[in-house]
């Protein structure tokens, strides 16, 4: 039974050119290697924050509150595991001592990989889907197995900066191509000594597209939790990603301050796995509940602000103990 969708191809095809269009800004953008000031960085977060929320009142007006209220869902959800990604991100680029004049650039390699892997993981998702409701417990079993995976790792404390030398990919690359020992601006292979070598910018990229993959996995089914709609899959994915490069330099030290932002990711992608279940079992059986799009959205926005605040808190106490 093939999944319903709000978006006409027409709609779909004018989506698509504007990500396009909005990615080609980004380039042009960080096309002068240059360290991103908090006023930059601040005016751009803005813009990417209002977008989505121009998007949700469209969609009221055009659609109705349903598709709507499940686009805010989403886009709540996939904003939250996209701030986890960005502490990823900078501990990749801490690792790689990336310059701070071309990190927007990496970021945004990032961001275009995290698109087009997510487009692939949406596109399967809704094959799934309209091959049965058997793919809501595929769905809810790898939030369940990830939020007991991302709180393991918050238990643990965040992870420090890995060996980037050990990683696969990383160790791929080098076997291919030989590696320069500098960075050369935003130029990812430059001929040195008659050949053609990588420089650290292209493993760096090479290892953020890794990262991708991983949180791909994570974030599709999550969203697919709030809502069948391929369109409104896709639309979150894209809002909630596309604002990320100018968020990470706004973010930069408030993310080391939210140290239980991983037990709230947790939380939210465990109760997401619970209502993709429930979902299934309804279809099985009518009289087990579903959680309503409503709901969820209340769970979730409470979640976030427990969490940031216990972070505040616990922030604020770790200072009064350290002060002589």
């Amino acid at each position: 039974m093939p999944v319903e969708s709000v978006a006409s191809p027409g709609l779909w095809f004018v989506s698509i050119a504007a990500l396009l269009a909005l990615l080609v800004v980004d380039f042009l953008v960080t096309r002068r290697p240059h360290e991103v000031s908090m006023r930059e960085a601040a005016g751009w977060s803005v813009f990417y924050l209002a977008l989505p929320l121009v998007f949700g009142l469209w969609l009221w007006f055009g659609f109705g509150s349903g598709p709507s209220v499940e686009f805010i869902t989403g886009f709540v959800v996939e904003k939250s595991l996209s701030v986890d990604n960005l502490f990823v991100f900078m501990l990749l680029l801490a690792a790689f001592s990336v310059p701070a004049e071309i990190q927007q650039r990496v970021l945004l390699y990032g961001i275009v990989g995290a698109l087009v892997l997510r487009g692939v993981f949406i596109a399967a998702g809704a094959a799934m889907l309209s091959a049965g409701t058997w793919a809501f417990l595929v769905f809810g079993f790898v939030l369940l197995v990830s939020a007991v995976k991302i709180l393991q790792t918050a238990l643990a404390g965040h992870p420090e900066a890995k060996d980037t030398s050990k990683m696969r990919s990383v160790r791929l690359m080098r076997r291919l191509m030989p590696v320069t020992d500098d960075y050369r601006g935003t130029k990812m292979i430059v001929r040195e000594n008659g050949k053609r070598a990588l420089t650290p910018l292209a493993i760096v990229v090479v290892a953020i597209f890794a990262t991708d993959v991983v949180f791909a996995i994570d974030s599709v089914p999550a969203v697919y939790g709030i809502t069948e709609d391929p369109y409104l899959v896709f639309t979150t994915n894209a809002f909630a990603l596309l604002g990320l490069r100018a968020l990470y330099f706004v973010l930069h030290s408030a993310l080391a301050k939210l140290v239980h932002l991983n037990h709230g990711l947790a939380l939210i992608l465990a109760f997401i796995g619970v209502k993709l279940v429930l979902h299934w079992a309804h279809g099985v059986w009518p009289a087990v509940p579903t959680i309503p799009t409503p709901v969820s959205l209340a769970v979730i926005v409470v979640t976030l602000g427990v969490v940031t605040l216990t972070s505040l808190r616990s922030r604020r106490q770790e200072e009064t103990v350290a002060r002589p």
